[in-house]
């Protein structure tokens, strides 16, 4: 035997690697060109057959961004999407003997973000740009304004259309995404809460497009919502499985974001209101930081329990009891966190019930009723919530040791007659411990 053959085998492979380092990349194809407009940025994707090189610059007069791919061509079979949101149009052509430019015409200037994505799931390679507005103007944080007594706010809750943009989520039997899905059911259930006394709803999204796990519950921060509810509809490999499930984040998940934001200074000040902690108050920040999320976890199960109840009285369950994860969007340290499971979109019979408005009027309604539930239960302080707990509380009458029906009326300004009226007495003694209700105006 030749002792020497490793050593032949290992130069041999060195040499073809040298070789084919000089030898130019193979060529690109591009396949697909994708558009979505969300509120705050543009984003494009390119689906790629493989790595490529690229390189990114703007022009104005007018406004353009220029995109220079090496060594690549369009397939056969390209598809473009039409131009939106910040492109107005989008032209391409040759660059060169073998190069690739593609040409942005833009509404304004634009801040381009670009990252190549390597193959996941049912992608293939993805190149990325997502288009930022130059001009755009960063919110302002306002301290919340003191209510004058008698007045209330409404209570907020930040609706989360799951998925969305490039991430279609799961398909249905029948093709449905759910993407669509869960904007449809946040649609409808932003409408019902709308509608209730003392309630108001926002959507992380209003339209097809991405956001990122943490921009969402970040959404729900910003708005100082009361309550934060990313809507999904799920899948399994087997098309029996169904019902509905809700879930809040699991311990594990909270114990890992409390040392993010401990690590991060500018969410240790946003946990005190602003006042800076610096490196030697880390045991009160944790502390801090221990007490918010420990409140919050109480009441994401507390709300999630209650929702829980709700649907179930509207259609199966997936189990019979609220669910732990460690999903990303739950991961909010003061805003409670509940994430809802619609149905299987992966079982036939409830893709089409999905698909259904007047099915997902019912869903939506029995996730009010999980809501409304909670904030009667639970009202925070200054909300319409607390405002009618407070009327309901001085409208009623706890009889003590020495008081009669008169007494009661005296004190209340009411008479005897109404007291008996509105109360169903049929005579005038009562007894310590019992509750009248007194009447109004």
């Amino acid at each position: 035997m030749d002792v020497r053959a490793p050593v032949l085998i290992r130069i041999a492979a060195a040499c073809a690697l040298l070789m084919g380092a000089l030898l130019p990349a193979h060529a690109a194809e591009i396949k697909a060109l994708r558009i979505w407009a969300g509120p705050e940025y543009t984003r494009a994707v390119f689906d790629v057959s493989g790595p490529l090189e690229y390189r990114i610059f703007d022009l104005d007069g007018p406004d353009r961004l220029v995109l220079d791919i090496e060594s690549s061509s369009f397939a056969a079979d390209f598809e473009a999407a039409e131009a939106a949101g910040l492109l107005k149009t989008v032209r391409s052509g040759k660059q060169g003997k073998s190069d690739l430019r593609v040409v942005f015409d833009l509404d304004e200037g634009v801040r381009p973000k670009s990252f190549l994505l390597p193959p996941a799931e049912k992608f293939g390679y993805r190149l990325v740009l997502d288009l930022y507005p130059k001009t755009r103007v960063e919110p302002v944080k306002t301290v919340e304004a003191v209510l004058p007594p008698g007045t209330s706010r409404n209570v907020i809750v930040t609706i989360d259309a799951g998925h969305g943009g490039e991430d279609p989520g799961s398909i249905g039997a029948t093709g449905s995404r759910e993407k669509v899905i869960t904007l449809a059911v946040a649609r409808e259930l932003k409408r019902v809460i709308d509608k209730e006394p003392g309630m108001t709803a926002m959507l992380t999204r209003d339209g097809d497009y991405f956001i990122p796990h943490k921009q969402r519950y970040q959404k729900a921060r910003d708005a100082k919502a009361d309550l934060f509810i990313s809507v999904h509809a799920d899948a399994f490999t087997k098309s029996s499985a169904r019902g509905s499930s809700v879930w809040v984040l699991s311990p594990r998940g909270a114990t890992s974001e409390a040392a993010r934001w401990l690590a991060d200074s500018e969410n240790r000040a946003d946990l005190v209101g602003g006042v800076s902690l610096d490196s030697r108050d880390d045991t009160l920040a944790a502390v801090l930081l221990d007490l918010s999320q420990g409140a919050t976890m109480e009441a994401s199960s507390a709300v999630a329990h209650q929702v829980h109840a709700s649907m179930s009285r509207v259609g199966p369950t997936h189990k019979n009891h609220v669910e732990r994860a460690n999903f990303v969007v739950l991961r909010s340290p003061d805003v409670p966190s509940i994430l809802v499971e619609t149905a299987f979109i992966s079982n036939p019979a409830e893709e089409r019930r999905l698909n259904d408005p007047a099915e997902r009027s019912k869903l939506a309604e029995a996730i009010l009723d999980g809501v409304r539930n909670y904030f009667r239960s639970t009202p925070p302080p200054g909300t319409w919530f607390a405002l009618e707990e407070n009327r309901a509380k001085a409208s009623r009458h706890v009889v003590s040791s020495g008081e009669s029906l008169s007494v009661i009326a005296a004190r209340h300004g009411t008479s005897v007659a109404a007291l008996r009226s509105v109360n169903k007495l049929t005579r005038d003694q009562v007894r310590v411990g019992d509750v009248l209700e007194i009447p109004q105006g």
